[in-house]
């Protein structure tokens, strides 16, 4: 089975810019992964949507790809997923684009 968590949004501290570590800003997070299923195993998509929201807000991250490093890390020992794929977005950081990173 694949799931796919798309366009999570939220306020959080991340970046590296004076301004970014005092003023919340925007972030869309992308999540996909394949899993084997069961009928008694199955993963609670909610549940991941939540720890990586909580974990955001949470940590600060300064750069996305820590974020990203930390949350494979923690994905891959919580869950028997494999092809983890994760986009985090700042849609607002600059004014004519969204920047995004992706492992």
């Amino acid at each position: 089975m694949k799931v796919e968590i798309k366009d999570l949004s939220f306020k959080c501290i991340i970046g590296i810019l004076d301004f970014e570590r005092v003023k919340k800003q925007k972030v869309v997070i992308n999540v996909s992964f394949e899993y084997k299923f069961k009928k008694d195993v199955f993963i609670d998509y909610s549940e991941i949507s939540s720890l990586i929201e909580s974990k955001m807000k949470m940590k600060k991250f300064l750069l996305i790809e820590d974020a990203i490093i930390y949350f494979e890390t923690k994905l891959y020992k919580l869950y028997k997923v494999k092809n983890l794929q994760i986009k985090i977005s700042k849609p607002d950081i600059l004014k004519n684009c969204i920047v995004s990173v992706s492992n």
